[in-house]
């Protein structure tokens, strides 16, 4: 369920795949028209993500919003599954690097994410369909994947590695 009908990391993640489809049909069919279809849809996304997906946060500065209606109104918080926000550079959406990717990574690390949680094994985010303080495995692992901290990725892997419960498996949340 969502609140506002525009999930942005799934439209990143719709242009990633777009264009990688255009790729695949230009080398694999030779269709051209088909490729092109693909991007200039993928360029009509793109656009639409710039113009209207990017919120001004008082603390952050410029940051993707987590959905938005097109109208203005938009939800703040980030999901633990994949696609999400911290995943886009995984997805190859943003470069990691990206000023509005780090302003945005900053506010879903933080108390200001209504689904990012801190307990003694870990923080991390879950998301509202698993309920509160429940931290996803998955979260964690995206931020190590998307960091460039080695200090952040050691961290990552000791939260991993403690949040096991004594059975040497991973759970889908905790």
């Amino acid at each position: 369920a969502t609140i506002f009908p525009f999930l942005i990391p799934s439209n990143f993640f719709a242009v990633v795949s777009l264009k990688n489809a255009a790729n695949m049909v230009q080398s694999i069919r030779k269709n051209n028209a088909l490729a092109n279809e693909c991007m200039q849809l993928a360029s009509e996304v793109e656009s639409a993500l710039h113009q209207y997906a990017i919120i001004n946060h008082d603390k952050f500065g410029k940051i993707f919003a987590y959905e938005i209606n097109g109208f203005g109104s938009f939800n703040l918080m980030d999901d633990a599954n994949v696609p999400s926000l911290l995943s886009l550079p995984y997805l190859n959406a943003v470069h990691q690097n990206d000023r509005l990717y780090l302003n945005t990574r900053k506010f879903v690390l933080s108390k200001n994410n209504p689904f990012f949680f801190k307990g003694t094994a870990g923080e991390g985010i879950g998301g509202p369909h698993a309920g509160l303080d429940m931290i996803w495995p998955l979260s964690i692992i995206m931020r190590g994947l998307t960091s460039s901290d080695s200090n952040e990725i050691k961290h990552c892997l000791q939260m991993l590695k403690h949040s096991n419960a004594g059975t040497g498996f991973m759970h889908e949340s905790f």
